[in-house]
């Protein structure tokens, strides 16, 4: 069963851009992302209207069959890259192509500007890094070379060891503050987009609004967010294992992945996704 339509949908919107995503961001309209590893899933995307497709170390997990996203090498990360980049460029690539960098290729400055320079080679427009304040000077390195630059902080599966599993983030006052004062850092330093994973909701819109030029997207943080992401494999119900709380299957909703992909990105829009009540942990 072939998972892309026919009809160029795509071609009835503007490519996005950084400054059209920024644009989104100033004039409060919610931005969508999901996660896509290939040309086929990515092109569906493109045609739901997704705004940002992730290429996520998170196919460590769902493509790979690791326990966890640490296995995955930069080189696995530039094959899907290229393909996510080529599903989109048959449709004029109107989404935003968002690179992982997955574990171990960003420890200085140095080495992250080679990483991401694979990653922007094979078709990626925007880089994601996971960590605080101490990446702020990474952040400016790769900004001021051209480099835009997505944070991601909370739950950080690339420190889940450190974090003692898959844990709820901020919690505690210290907690709190600390990731507030780590968003403002990775703002300050360039930043333009920031995803908050696994963080109380209440929290996730203070750092929201306390940003001005950093667009957050929430993954089980609330829908005080600037926007939303899910990984598309919970999102069409196919994960294997343990689905987190805060995913939804728009499968149930819709019967076609088009239709999953495009309830996701109406709901978010009309923030009926997430619902607070579900992520106040």
């Amino acid at each position: 069963m072939s998972v892309q339509p026919s009809t160029p949908e795509s071609t009835k919107r503007p490519a996005m851009t950084m400054h059209s995503l920024m644009k989104m961001y100033s004039e409060g309209e919610k931005i969508t992302m999901l996660t896509a590893y290939d040309a086929s899933f990515a092109a569906v995307a493109d045609l739901a209207g997704v705004e940002i497709v992730l290429v996520g170390d998170s196919l460590g997990m769902v493509c790979q069959g690791h326990n966890s996203t640490l296995p995955v090498t930069l080189e696995a990360m530039r094959y899907h890259t290229e393909c996510v980049a080529r599903g989109l460029q048959k449709q004029n690539g109107r989404p935003i192509i968002l690179g992982d960098m997955p574990f171990a290729s960003y420890a200085s400055p140095e080495q992250a500007f080679e990483s991401a320079s694979v990653l922007m080679k094979a078709g990626a427009h925007m880089v994601k890094l996971e960590g605080g304040a101490w990446l702020a000077p990474t952040v400016s390195y790769l900004v001021t070379r051209g480099i835009p630059v997505c944070g991601h902080l909370g739950l950080t599966p690339q420190s889940v060891n450190t974090l003692g599993g898959y844990r709820v983030q901020g919690r505690t006052d210290s907690g709190a503050e600390q990731l507030m004062q780590d968003a403002l850092q990775l703002q300050h330093a360039g930043a333009q987009a920031l995803v908050l994973e696994m963080v109380p909701a209440v929290l996730s819109a203070k750092i929201t609004k306390a940003l001005t030029s950093c667009a957050t997207i929430g993954i089980g943080a609330g829908v005080d967010t600037a926007g939303q992401i899910l990984v598309l494999h919970d999102m069409i119900g196919v994960t294997q294992g343990k689905v987190p709380k805060f995913a939804h299957n728009f499968m149930n909703e819709s019967g076609t992945i088009l239709g999953a992909m495009k309830a996701f990105v109406n709901a978010v829009k009309e923030k009926r996704f997430p619902v607070n009540e579900l992520h106040a942990w």
